[in-house]
């Protein structure tokens, strides 16, 4: 019986031992995280790549606008802290997250295992995939692409791009017509002489911004192209932050409000546009 005692102590110690080492593991990692590090520092600081509309371009005052600033605006204003801009070339932005010139990476990346190897991701805040870009004299009766599977609309897109295998994949009983240059092929919409516009759901916003007079867009992408926040690997914490914030403004209407904005109406053309 002393036997048992002893050793039921002996496991009792050493399960104490362990949750102990196991909790002051924990808080040592939660000090670690780059959001304390926000937080004391008063700065949220964002690296991206103004020029690629509608995500983040600079307007005619010089001034940084977008989806993904004010996105991360937002996030500033969620932690009470100023927001700081870090303009970085596209090509170097993970080696400089990595040697940290800035805290997370919010400038229209999408997610790839490449990426993934090197850096973590949250939870995809939009998804880019293909969307399509109707003639409106089709207003109301085509809804969605599955619509266009018939051969009697001509859909179009840009050879050799994914628009164009997106297109002939889903889209395989509609005659297709390729084009050389996305604004020929989405100006053959515009002017009536094809149905639809197969491509990237950025260049089809920013069509519809300029030439929206006389096309529709079904904005709702078709494939599978996540947009992500970057952050370096090992931050379970601001991670965790991050998911719920998106969560949060997703179901509060602020995520609504910044994509009416940028996504669905083309006021903000003028801003950054000649």
């Amino acid at each position: 019986m002393r036997r048992i005692f002893c050793v039921l102590t002996i496991l009792a110690l050493f399960s104490f031992t362990c949750f102990t080492t196991a909790f002051a593991a924990d808080m040592e990692l939660a000090r670690k995280s780059t959001l304390e590090k926000i937080l004391k520092r008063g700065e949220l600081r964002v690296g991206f790549d103004p020029g690629y509309m509608p995500f983040e371009m600079t307007d005619k005052r010089g001034d940084y606008v977008g989806f993904d600033v004010d996105l991360a605006k937002e996030m500033a204003k969620a932690m009470g802290v100023k927001f700081v801009p870090v303009n970085i070339d596209f090509d170097g932005i993970i080696s400089a997250l990595l040697s940290k010139k800035f805290d997370i990476i919010i400038s229209g990346m999408t997610v790839n295992q490449e990426r993934n190897l090197q850096i973590n991701f949250s939870d995809p805040y939009l998804v880019v995939g293909q969307t399509v870009l109707v003639n409106k004299k089709h207003k109301g009766k085509i809804k969605s692409y599955k619509d266009l599977n018939d051969p009697e609309y001509t859909v179009v897109s840009r050879i050799g791009t994914t628009g164009e295998m997106a297109a002939k994949r889903n889209i395989p009983k509609a005659e297709y017509k390729s084009f050389d240059k996305e604004a020929d092929g989405a100006l053959e919409v515009s002017n009536g002489r094809a149905d639809a516009w197969v491509y990237d759901f950025p260049f089809n916003v920013v069509f519809m911004a300029q030439h929206g007079g006389n096309v529709y867009h079904i904005d709702e992408p078709f494939t599978y192209e996540p947009l992500a926040f970057g952050i370096r690997k090992g931050d379970p914490d601001f991670m965790n932050w991050l998911n719920n914030f998106l969560r949060q403004i997703k179901n509060d209407g602020r995520y609504d409000r910044i994509y009416k904005k940028w996504i669905k109406d083309d006021k903000w053309i003028k801003e950054v546009m000649e």
